[in-house]
């Protein structure tokens, strides 16, 4: 089994959002990484790239929703919801959530997590149309909303996470962790570049996983990565394309040449997805 942990398909409202419709900007980042995109990518096919998926050995995949600014694009939950329900044997939805409007972010995250088919929340503050930072106060109630809830959160930390490198600031990170020693935090985009330091706040922080996806290909500071999954971040280190970006047999291969002990690697392909999000799914070879 393999869980992509951070993957957005080609369909419905992702086909609106620049990583799709803007085909210089997705060939230029993923050439930066040594890569080409997939033909499924570049084509916006859906069938084809459940192909992909199948070629490359991933079983399912986790789809965050976003609510971003303009040039990012926003995918309601609504689009998450139905992706999940058309194909249920593949991928695991997230809401996407605005902290702008905490009254309307409380209702979606119960609608659609609490009530709904959705099995964590995703923001993104740091693209917002108004760019926050994380440890925002205002997101606080949040928090402490998912916290009592038992649900996960995503938290976008690296890569273009904002105007500037300082949203993607692991210290940050490590607040909210601090703060909410009870809530599951996944990092997706594992703080990048930062790595020294997110690898630090993992280390002691016991509620943070980190997911560094496209930056775990031909990146400097890989072998740091590498060096924690196989230590004391063995079960709590994820596997994850950011397809478009990246295909899936690449991916798949590439991650799987890493110097990983045999024994972590099951761990990272899938055991630590199902145990972050809570998975009803067994966690046996």
């Amino acid at each position: 089994m393999i869980i992509d942990f951070r993957l957005r398909p080609a369909t419905r409202g992702f086909l609106n959002m620049h990583i799709f419709r803007n085909q210089e900007r997705i060939a230029s980042w993923s050439g930066k990484l040594g890569m080409v995109p997939p033909p499924s990518a570049k084509q916006g096919d859906m069938e084809l790239m459940l192909k992909e998926m199948e070629e490359g050995g991933v079983t399912l995949g986790v789809v965050p929703g976003r609510q971003a600014n303009a040039f990012m694009g926003n995918v309601p939950n609504e689009d998450i919801a139905a992706i999940v329900a058309d194909y249920p044997e593949k991928f695991i939805g997230v809401a996407g959530i605005d902290p702008t409007n905490r009254a309307k972010a409380l209702e979606e995250i119960e609608r659609f997590v609490v009530n709904g088919p959705l099995k964590a929340v995703g923001m993104e503050p740091g693209v917002l149309a108004s760019p926050m930072y994380a440890d925002d106060r205002r997101i606080y109630p949040i928090y402490e909303y998912c916290a009592e809830h038992g649900i996960p959160v995503l938290l976008m930390g690296g890569g273009g996470n904002g105007p500037d490198l300082s949203h993607s600031n692991p210290i940050i990170i490590d607040r909210v962790c601090g703060d909410f020693p009870e809530m599951t935090v996944i990092n997706t985009h594992g703080g990048y570049p930062w790595v020294t330091e997110i690898l630090f706040v993992a280390f002691k922080r016991p509620n943070l996983y980190l997911c560094p996806d496209m930056y775990m290909y031909n990146m400097p500071g890989v072998s740091d990565y590498v060096m924690a999954a196989n230590t004391f971040l063995s079960e709590r280190f994820l596997f994850g394309t950011a397809y478009p970006f990246i295909g899936f047999r690449e991916g798949v291969e590439q991650f799987k040449a890493l110097p990983f002990k045999p024994e972590v690697l099951p761990n990272l392909l899938y055991r630590n997805a199902i145990k972050a999000l809570k998975l009803d799914i067994p966690c046996g070879e």
